[in-house]
């Protein structure tokens, strides 16, 4: 018995060294933070710092280097957390998010940003690209597509018109919950949610809640805020809805598909260059007639471009007249993607790089 108590006091002792040491080199790290700051010149700005492409380089190279027993996910979050409190060391970026507060956008500002921001919910995503582009807002976060509900087409709508880039992209695991103050699933007569969280659970709800009234929200957190007092009532929404609004979570994880995730676009004023893993997001039009999206297409095609994603929208020009939203693989500021964009000047009417960013971190997060 004597011994086991020696041997966890020296365990002890080992990580109370450890424990020095780390944080002797989280504050040498904020210290050449700082120095890379002045290096820099005299900029006034949160945003004048901030590097997404260096963000995840350095990110990249925690997962590389990672041997265990911690995950790469939360390796992930460990090192974010220290170079977001390194970079708010003046002053903390303002990111404008789709609210309000406890939403999975929300989630998202935190996993991509950390938590040492100041994060500035609005009440729709026409407010968060005016923040953006009025310098309101240093960055902002938007939803633009679900894996199981597809793309979110007034984002897309948004870019028509405003200058803004895309600097980044989040891929979310959405994990729904069923929160409510009732006792048990009898008790509850209304379920409230957004409609694609609705829909994103709609075998779990005609099999457990098959007579209960479904009623759409503007956001999961509204639904929680409506339901905190009514214990006849039910929320669909994330935890950290949860948390916000002090309600318990009577059925975890209740989405139909275990895989659902959401992509979210993080735009600013700016592109930023390659980080030797990027894709790029173009937004195309051709000349109308036949075989205009062949033109198009052609010259990635024929440069080797892989294309991940494209999307047709109405371009608001005139009547059946489409814009496309393409996603590749590659920077705009890299061949090959260089001279196809070049060839595409010359048969497109309209070639626009929305953006040119690294790609979000596989750790599912």
């Amino acid at each position: 018995m004597a011994s086991s108590k020696v041997d966890l006091n020296q365990l002890r002792q080992q990580i109370d060294q450890l424990d020095q040491q780390i944080q002797q080199l989280i504050s040498d790290r904020a210290r050449i933070a700082l120095a890379v700051g002045e290096a820099k010149g005299p900029q006034q700005q949160p945003v004048d710092y901030y590097r997404p492409e260096r963000e995840a380089q350095v990110l990249r190279a925690v997962m590389e280097r990672n041997a265990g027993p911690l995950s790469d996910t939360e390796m992930v979050r460990l090192f974010r957390e220290i170079m977001a409190s390194c970079l708010a060391q003046q002053e903390p970026l303002r990111i404008a998010y789709l609210g309000p507060e406890g939403t999975f956008t929300q989630q998202a500002v935190i996993q991509h940003f950390g938590h040492a921001v100041r994060a500035v919910a609005q009440a729709s995503m026409d407010e968060v690209f005016s923040q953006v582009q009025a310098c309101e807002a240093d960055f902002g976060v938007v939803p633009v597509e679900n894996s199981t509900q597809g793309i979110v087409s007034h984002t897309l709508d948004l870019f028509l018109n405003s200058p803004l880039k895309i600097c980044a992209e989040v891929e979310l695991r959405i994990h729904q919950n069923l929160l409510s103050q009732a006792p048990g699933l009898g008790q509850i007569e209304r379920v409230y949610s957004h409609p694609q969280s609705l829909s994103q659970c709609r075998l779990w709800l005609r099999d457990h809640l098959p007579n209960v009234e479904l009623i759409p929200v503007s956001s999961n957190a509204e639904a929680a805020r409506r339901v905190r007092h009514a214990p006849d009532a039910a929320a669909i929404a994330g935890r950290s809805a949860a948390e916000v609004y002090g309600l318990p979570v009577l059925f975890a994880d209740i989405e139909d598909q275990p895989d659902n995730s959401t992509r979210f676009l993080v735009i600013g004023r700016e592109l930023f260059p390659p980080s030797g893993d990027d894709k790029s997001t173009l937004l195309l039009a051709g000349v109308q007639g036949p075989g205009a999206l062949h033109e198009l297409l052609s010259p990635l095609a024929q440069a080797g471009i892989n294309m991940t994603r494209i999307e047709s929208r109405p371009s608001r020009q005139g009547k059946w007249d489409y814009v496309f939203f393409v996603d590749v693989e590659g920077h705009a500021q890299e061949a090959p993607l260089v001279s196809a964009l070049q060839e595409l000047q010359q048969v497109a009417r309209m070639v626009t790089v929305l953006g040119a960013y690294p790609k979000a971190l596989n750790t599912d997060l």
